[in-house]
């Protein structure tokens, strides 16, 4: 299987099936909604304009010495006027020189070059793309092509070490809204990464490429990622999104991650967005909102669990199959008494290791660790500290439990501060 490189086939000669000179390649073109890697066709350069020469229609795609160039099937009359560009990813237009998400590295590269596989079958070229080059040997191939004999610019190239990215592993960045639609572009690969790391590659992007990914990105994606984000950059992002899409993520984040972020916004701007979310949600992150940021309250999450005192060990496991919150926020499971009155702590590891009737009260951490609404962050933290906490709940002043702050929180608190 030979390897061609986008370069190569840019501007060379095409011939139709009367070997007559017909034009010169003017683009590479992919139907992605159909093959993501699979070129659909060529567009030709010829005397009566640009001409749509599907990759079925080519018999040879040659570059050894001699005759080098593209061979056609089918006469020059046949082929389709290209008139426009529609479902289609021109390959020089829309990939050389463009920022693309590498997923496999966890970064933002820059494309130098494409590099196909080129192979055939029933006497039909087929041409599939195999990486994206973003290292010297491909802006050298560019830059030199034209300048240099062909055969002392392969010998150069030979020397020059590859860095290529598997097409496998790009995501393409798509800014402009009608064109996402039409090539159906998401960001499946990029969704697979950690939150952390989506966050890191999002703030190498210019502003407008943000919030194409975030556009294209699984709700629930996004909004881990949007909480991994530096405060400033999630403030830009959000303010970019239309109000409904940006609701739609704020729901999907922890309330009081969600509070914080929409706190740091104008008010109509949080208005817009809270108009927008699910009663629920926006009950929720409009309870937090009235709170200070610096305190308990403004820090902690309403996503915990909390049984009667009387519940047990297999009580506190169903609760946990339907619970729909973070993970993290199960690693205590709070206890209350018919008033909402915290009356215990029990650490996930102890009602994992105990018989299914056994009492959860019985299983309660000792002793029991709690702070006030109005507890200052430097405190809390401190307790954190000292007592090497997983989460610590958060009291009002009747003593009924309102809310948990996560070792996350925390560490956001912190970061804020840096």
């Amino acid at each position: 299987m030979a390897t061609i490189s986008l370069s190569e086939l840019l501007g060379s000669t095409v011939y139709d099936a009367s070997g007559a000179v017909s034009g010169r390649v003017r683009e590479v073109a992919l139907a992605p909604q159909e093959d993501r890697s699979r070129v659909a066709s060529l567009i030709v350069k010829t005397p009566a304009g640009n001409r749509i020469l599907p990759l079925t229609a080519v018999s040879a795609v040659d570059f050894s010495a001699g005759k080098s160039g593209i061979r056609a099937s089918t006469p020059v009359a046949d082929w389709a006027a290209a008139n426009g560009a529609e479902g289609l990813l021109l390959l020089s237009r829309d990939l050389l020189d463009q920022q693309v998400i590498d997923v496999h590295g966890r970064k933002v590269v820059r494309v130098n070059d494409v590099d196909f596989h080129h192979d055939s079958a029933q006497n039909r070229s087929v041409l599939r793309v195999g990486g994206v080059d973003v290292g010297a040997r491909g802006a050298l191939r560019r830059l030199l092509k034209g300048m240099v004999p062909a055969a002392a610019l392969r010998a150069l190239l030979v020397r020059v070490p590859p860095r290529e990215i598997p097409w496998d592993f790009v995501d393409l960045i798509e800014t402009d809204p009608a064109r996402r639609v039409r090539l159906k572009i998401s960001h499946e690969r990029l969704a697979r990464l950690h939150p952390a790391d989506i966050a890191d590659i999002v703030e190498d992007l210019a502003p407008d490429e943000r919030e194409a990914v975030f556009e294209t990105l699984d709700e629930g994606v996004a909004a881990g990622a949007l909480e991994e984000l530096e405060p400033k950059v999630q403030k830009a992002v959000l303010e970019s999104l239309d109000s409904d899409r940006a609701a739609d993520i704020v729901e999907e984040m922890e309330p009081d991650a969600a509070a914080d972020l929409l706190g740091d916004l104008s008010d109509e701007r949080t208005e817009e967005i809270l108009v927008q979310m699910q009663p629920q949600e926006r009950q929720e992150v409009t309870e937090l909102l009235e709170f200070k940021e610096n305190s308990a309250a403004g820090r902690m999450t309403t996503e915990f669990i909390a049984l009667p005192v009387a519940a047990t060990a297999h009580d506190a496991i169903e609760a946990m199959r339907t619970f729909e919150g973070r993970m993290e926020n199960m690693s205590t499971i709070y206890l209350t008494d018919s008033h909402g009155t915290l009356a215990g702590a029990v650490p996930l590891v102890k009602i994992v290791l105990a018989p299914a009737s056994t009492p959860l009260l019985a299983l309660g951490q000792e002793p029991l660790i709690s702070c006030h609404e109005d507890t200052k962050e430097k405190e809390f933290a401190e307790l954190f500290d000292k007592y090497n906490l997983l989460t610590l709940p958060v009291i009002d002043e009747h003593g009924h439990l309102t809310g948990v702050i996560t070792p996350d929180d925390v560490i956001a608190m912190l970061r804020a501060k840096l």
